[in-house]
């Protein structure tokens, strides 16, 4: 008996599948609310994997959406915010169409209805841990939004907002000495901070002048501000009382107008704090007894030259053995082609005091926000920086004896000495005397770049200050979370470290036959290359013959090809024998020296010969790896065969890029001998 057939579109994938016009309709909301509410809960479009099923046949561009995902919605209570919006803005709009503004005004400020998505975090992070996952792409967008200029589309409101969130987040992350690493690329400033054993990755534009285009949907991205701004500040406030501090932190208008960022923010302990009705989320709220215990330990702990006392006192009363235990082991390869290990990292307590002994001035052309952000969360406590730069400043004077480091951006002069400003002209077209920068060096004072700060934190140790001068060249400044693999170029490593074998002496003679090509004798050398180019372009020599000494001629020239190849071999063979019988005369010549008693005159060979024959035995051993290679190949199977082909091409490709780089830093390194040379 034959089953009942079931209707086209109605189970399957048909069903699990609702196009987004369905979806709008089935909701009775607008395409902007639908929009607005996906974001809110976290709804995506969905791909189909065969849309013709879905679609009812149907090949024209849809948005698709999962059927569960709409019903879902249905319950949700923001629907009844955005109906109700919705009736309100109608008697608004009347209100303005019959010329009553004043009408209109009170509607809008008594019944337009107040979006909250309190409930929304709580179901979409039902754990602080959650919430701290989903925490990059939030503060990517929030430090964004604080670093634009108001406008129409974004609101002076709006960017107050973030920029309070994330001066917030970063003092926390200074507070509890989270952050771990930063980069400084061409998007802006990444950094990296550790915070309940979850890694968070944000950037930070550079403070540029921002000019957004008429192509962006700000509508869209305000929609992701207003929930990341929510989710922020719930992060905050769970961070801030899990160390025992008060949330918000107390904030000085005056300060922030002086342009003091992070200095406008004040923070307190629990149990300084007052009962006010800033703090009424802090009463309500349950407190960790362990976390407090921690919170008040780090406020009791003392100052740092107290603390080195101290741990003085107690390394001075500790055994060997204890000492020992202490220290973290270094991870060092058995064999030297052995894969290189990841070694520990230092300690919270070592991270947490890197610049903590040291007072650091800002010059007037340096990034203020990323580097007092950056020392500040390494322990430093003294950061100043001229008055111009804004208030918080641990001391505008520049020549404060306490200042231990300058970090500097300017070009430096030949004597070691920083380079003059530009002279200023007065009115009368004469230039002004020059006013060098600084005025004198200070003396005790180390000197750097801004990008010591960087490679400091991102190693874990202080370095060397001296390759970080100003005027001088910088090292490399390589990410931190890309580690160089085996048998790719690592700037940080020496070139003859990573050369393999014959690749110097090849890289000489290619640089020989580069300046041997570009040594064109006189103007008669370059008239006879261009009637050459001339004649072929004619046609000159692409004639085909009838005769007979032309066909044996074109016969000659066919055989040319396979002629060279065996003089080639020839060549090999005849090379062979007369290494062979070279060897054999020049022992014949040792026997008679020793024989007669004279003194064998050996003849040094030059550095060019040297050279081939290094390269030669180096091709040798790749020729003959090669072939062995081969004959491994062929006992493989037709797909093992083609797999190891696709792994090949990657690593020829990767050598290829490595030896471009090797090649230019090659070519680099002797135009700077030869300048030094000068």
């Amino acid at each position: 008996m034959a089953g009942r057939s079931k209707k086209k579109g109605t189970s399957g994938a048909a069903r699990n599948y609702i196009t987004r016009t369905r979806a709008v309709k089935k909701l009775q909301i607008s395409l902007p609310d639908f929009r607005r509410l996906c974001i809110f809960k976290g709804i995506y479009p969905r791909e189909p994997r065969n849309k013709k099923k879905v679609s009812k046949g149907s090949t024209a561009a849809t948005t698709f959406y999962y059927t569960k995902d709409i019903q879902y919605l249905l319950h949700e209570p923001l629907l009844a915010k955005f109906r109700e919006h919705k009736s309100v803005a109608k008697k608004i709009g009347r209100a303005l169409g019959r010329g009553e503004a004043g009408d209109a005004a009170r509607l809008e400020k008594n019944l337009m209805p107040k979006v909250k998505l309190d409930h929304i975090i709580k179901e979409r992070y039902p754990t602080f841990v959650d919430a701290l996952r989903d925490l990059d792409d939030a503060l990517s967008m929030l430090f964004l939004f604080a670093n634009l200029p108001s406008s129409e589309h974004i609101p002076a409101k709006t960017i107050a907002l973030c920029q309070r969130l994330t001066r917030e987040f970063e003092h926390y992350v200074i507070t509890s000495h989270s952050l771990r690493k930063s980069f400084l690329s061409i998007k802006g400033i990444y950094y990296q901070a550790t915070i309940q054993g979850q890694d968070i990755l944000w950037l930070v534009p550079y403070r540029f002048v921002q000019r957004s285009g008429g192509d962006i949907d700000f509508r869209i991205m305000g929609t992701f501000v207003e929930f990341y701004t929510t989710l922020l500040g719930f992060v905050n406030y769970r961070l801030y009382t899990s160390v025992g501090l008060v949330y918000p932190p107390k904030f000085s208008a005056k300060s922030d107008e002086q342009g003091g960022e992070l200095a406008a923010f004040q923070l307190e302990g629990k149990g300084t704090a007052t009962n006010s009705a800033s703090n009424a989320h802090d009463e309500n709220a349950e407190i960790d007894p362990e976390a407090q215990a921690i919170a008040d330990r780090i406020a009791a702990m003392p100052d740092v030259e107290e603390e080195e006392e101290t741990m003085d006192l107690v390394l001075a009363t500790e055994d060997d053995e204890e000492e020992a235990t202490e220290g973290i082991d270094k991870f060092e390869p058995t064999a030297p082609d052995a894969d290189i290990l990841p070694q520990p990292q230092a300690s919270s307590a070592e991270v947490a005091s890197l610049f903590a002994p040291h007072t650091f001035y800002l010059s007037r052309e340096t990034p203020r926000a990323s580097l007092e952000f950056i020392l500040k969360a390494f322990g430093c406590k003294r950061v100043g920086w001229d008055g111009i730069l804004g208030d918080g400043a641990f001391t505008t004077n520049e020549s404060d004896p306490a200042i231990t480091h300058q970090i500097v951006d300017r070009p430096a002069l030949s004597n070691g000495a920083p380079a003059p400003d530009v002279p200023e002209t007065t009115n009368g077209g004469a230039a002004a005397p020059k006013i060098q920068w600084p005025h004198s060096t200070m003396p005790g004072r180390t000197y750097v770049q801004p990008q010591w700060v960087w490679d400091c934190i991102n190693q874990g140790k202080l370095l060397r200050p001296d390759l970080y001068s100003p005027g001088a060249d910088l090292p490399p400044h390589l990410s931190p979370w890309v580690k160089p693999k085996k048998g790719e170029y690592d700037p940080n490593l020496p070139l003859e470290a990573q050369q393999p074998d014959g690749e110097a002496e090849a890289f000489e003679d290619d640089g020989d036959e580069e300046d041997a090509t570009f040594d064109v004798d006189g103007d008669e050398d370059m008239d006879a290359i261009n009637d050459r180019e001339d004649s072929v372009e004619a046609g000159e020599g692409m004639h085909v013959g009838d005769s007979e000494d032309e066909d044996s001629d074109d016969s000659e020239s066919d055989a040319g090809p396979a002629a060279e190849e065996l003089d080639g071999f020839e060549s090999d063979a005849e090379s062979d024998i007369s290494e062979g019988e070279a060897a054999r005369l020049q022992h014949q010549r040792e026997l008679e020296a020793e024989a007669t008693g004279k003194k064998l005159e050996v003849a040094n060979p030059s550095r060019k010969e040297q050279n081939a024959a290094i390269r030669k035995k180096f091709d040798k051993k790749k020729r003959l790896e090669e072939e062995e290679r081969d004959r491994q190949k062929m006992m493989l199977s037709n797909k093992k065969r083609k797999l190891l082909k696709r792994i090949e091409y990657g690593e020829n490709k990767r050598d290829t890029e490595s030896e471009n780089l090797r090649r230019k830093r090659a070519k680099l390194e002797k135009a700077k001998a030869a300048a030094e040379a000068l």
